[in-house]
């Protein structure tokens, strides 16, 4: 570990107190969901973007909307319909005139994604032309509109929400537009006693305002510190072994993978599986990363990036259970964080 960051031992609880700060001001609105939450936070601290998938009623638009407002950045959402235009999401360039000089020109008007963070709201209920819209902001953090770059303003988040592909009037988001999204979070039903405080609690007098926790600067100078979390060669290595594993053509790829995959996840999800498990250990009070840091984010990171065959499909065999059936099969190494200095230094700080 270097100098710079043992210096970031102070800003490292920050960042663990403004994680402990948001939570509690999420659950003043959102019953349960712990890992949900956790899972969108680490997204956040990681300058990465989010699709959260579920069947209507469980609160995704309500869980990003409050997480808005715990912090002191400007929010836009946007309805995906089956109507909505490109240029109703990035803006457009009009013609107008300069009153003094009877002048006209174009002037770009700025759409609903110039802001910190957007919530794309049924993101899937939109066909792919208008989906595609979203790509430039999410990878470049810029939109071009009429040959010109138009920069947004950091930090910048996605948190998308979509129903199930099962359900009607749904397209699925194409797959290049999926692995922009770091993670893809499922959302389940809650269990009993979460759903009858949620009954008892939004029908009586329900009180939704939250504090605000943490601002643009502070979220931007948090990403730099997770971004200097160590991990040691052995975790990067581990994280690379389970993602190139899902790739029916490699030779370390297991027999069930080759019979039922059709494609495998790409380098993103190497650099995702990293970044998360670095935001998730500092997130933890951790000095450095784990494999259990890694082998905790495999499913949100992968279940969007593997596209299984017709046979997996046809006998029900999820990316879920593929994810499982890896993580069994690639069994963490003993040993090799001590063969990091850094990392042998965060143990003995």
């Amino acid at each position: 570990m270097t100098d710079t960051y043992e210096n970031d031992l102070a800003d490292a609880q920050k960042l663990q107190d403004a994680y402990r700060r948001l939570r509690e001001e999420l659950h003043k609105i959102i019953v349960g969901q712990d890992d949900v939450i956790e899972q969108l936070l680490i997204a956040m601290f990681s300058g990465g973007h989010c699709i959260l998938e579920g069947v209507p009623g469980l609160a995704k638009t309500l869980m990003i909307s409050s997480l808005a407002r715990c912090l002191s950045l400007s929010f836009n959402r946007i309805q995906f319909t089956p109507d909505l235009m490109p240029s109703d999401i990035t803006g457009t360039e009009v013609i107008a005139e300069d009153k003094t000089t009877g002048k006209r020109e174009f002037k770009f008007l700025p759409g609903p994604v110039f802001a910190n963070i957007i919530l794309a709201d049924e993101i899937n209920r939109t066909p792919p032309k208008t989906q595609a819209a979203m790509l430039e902001s999410m990878q470049e953090r810029q939109v071009t509109v009429g040959g010109v770059r138009h920069e947004l303003k950091a930090p910048f988040f996605v948190l998308a929400t979509q129903n199930p592909i099962e359900q009607e009037g749904t397209y699925p988001l194409p797959e290049a537009q999926q692995d922009r999204f770091m993670f893809k979070v499922l959302i389940g039903y809650p269990d009993y006693d979460d759903e009858y405080e949620i009954a008892t609690k939004t029908t009586g007098e329900y009180d939704r305002s939250v504090a605000t926790v943490i601002s643009a600067e502070e979220i931007l100078s948090l990403q730099r510190l997770v971004r200097r979390v160590p991990a040691a060669p052995a975790i990067v290595k581990y994280a690379l072994d389970l993602v190139r594993a899902t790739r029916p053509g490699e030779t370390t790829a297991p027999d069930f993978v080759r019979e039922k995959v059709s494609w495998g996840a790409g380098p993103r999800a190497v650099q995702f599986l990293i970044l998360g498990a670095k935001a998730r250990a500092v997130l933890r009070g951790q000095k450095y990363v784990a494999t259990d840091d890694v082998r905790a984010l495999a499913s949100p990171v992968l279940r969007h990036r593997v596209v299984t065959n017709f046979a997996a499909q046809a006998e029900g065999y999820t990316t879920d259970r593929l994810i499982a059936d890896l993580l069994e099969r690639f069994q963490p190494h003993s040993g090799g964080l001590m063969e990091d200095d850094r990392v042998n230094k965060a143990i003995n700080t």
